[in-house]
């Protein structure tokens, strides 16, 4: 079996729960106190623009109904004018609170539409949909959100989420990325709402891009990300060649896949794990590469075509 592609992650920064980094020029980080096994040490909010009294400013990813972080973010843009609220997505460590903090600030909030069929979120994964989730104006990419002395532009990233939705800050050739990329773990991608065919098409608008620097809403940024997303990319590839060989090798059940690729994981993750599977699996079938004992469902049966 090929050995899979090591990505060169970044897990160690200085953070301080509800505390206001300046990280940039023009980007101030506040990260929640919501840790877990998917939100790594919680939500990262970016506030971007001056830090000058009087300025204005947009907010990146509110984050979950925190009261705490809540009250981080009014302290955090005192003095300043938030222009607009901006959601990477819908899953609710990132979106609840964006309703609340514009109730406070009286900001518009900006994002892609939520999803319009049912998401993984009752699965393994501790990230369910915030159904309630409804943005003032909806974004398709490409749109311009400017205010004094800075630039952003949504860059559409389905794959993680099917309205995923980047926020490339021009002034620093800087992608905040929301969970399309991340620095300290590589993104979940799980059917019937993540989707492997769009994840691998919106990372190559990512590479091709050529950014300076990524901010993921959770951990730390990704400061030379070419060789950085060129091994994201290749530990993707190699774990569809992984499950390939298992295909050949006589495992035509994710069940039975699971446990040898993810031989050296903690058991408890193999549930969110045959996700992953299930989702590499079903691009191979588009792809014609595999073919599906009906529909490529978690517990069809496949075979190489």
């Amino acid at each position: 079996m090929s050995v899979l592609q090591a990505i060169p992650f970044v897990r160690a920064f200085d953070f301080r729960y509800g505390r206001a980094d300046q990280v940039s020029p023009l980007i101030q980080r506040v990260i929640c106190n919501n840790p877990g096994p998917f939100t790594f040490t919680g939500t990262g909010t970016y506030i971007v623009g001056h830090s000058r009294p009087g300025s204005s400013v947009a907010v990146i990813d509110p984050g979950p109904l925190d009261a705490a972080h809540l009250d981080a973010l009014t302290q955090a843009v005192a003095g300043r004018t938030v222009s607009h609220i901006l959601v990477t997505h819908t899953h609710r460590d990132h979106s609840p609170l964006a309703r609340p903090f514009a109730g406070r600030l009286g900001a518009p909030i900006l994002a892609a539409r939520p999803p319009a069929q049912d998401t993984h979120a009752s699965g393994p994964l501790d990230e369910e949909e915030d159904a309630a989730f409804s943005p003032d104006t909806v974004l398709t990419g490409g749109e311009a959100i400017a205010g004094e002395g800075w630039t952003l532009r949504a860059l559409f990233t389905p794959g993680h989420a099917s309205n995923h939705m980047a926020f490339a800050l021009e002034d620093e050739n800087a992608l905040f990325c929301g969970d399309h990329v991340m620095g300290w773990s590589t993104t979940v991608v799980a059917p019937p709402d993540g989707d492997m065919g769009d994840y691998m098409r919106s990372l190559e608008r990512v590479i091709a891009a050529d950014f300076s620097t990524l901010w993921p809403t959770h951990g730390a940024p990704v400061t030379e990300p070419a060789p950085f997303l060129a091994a994201y990319r290749q530990h993707r590839l190699d774990r569809e060649a992984q499950i390939m060989s298992r295909l050949l090798a006589g495992d035509h059940t994710i069940a039975a896949m699971v446990p040898v690729l993810y031989a050296a994981v903690d058991q408890r993750l193999w549930a969110a794990a045959g996700l992953s599977v299930w989702a590499h699996l079903i691009k191979l079938v588009r792809d014609r590469r595999v073919i599906a004992d009906g529909e490529p469902t978690l517990a069809a049966t496949y075979r190489p075509a």
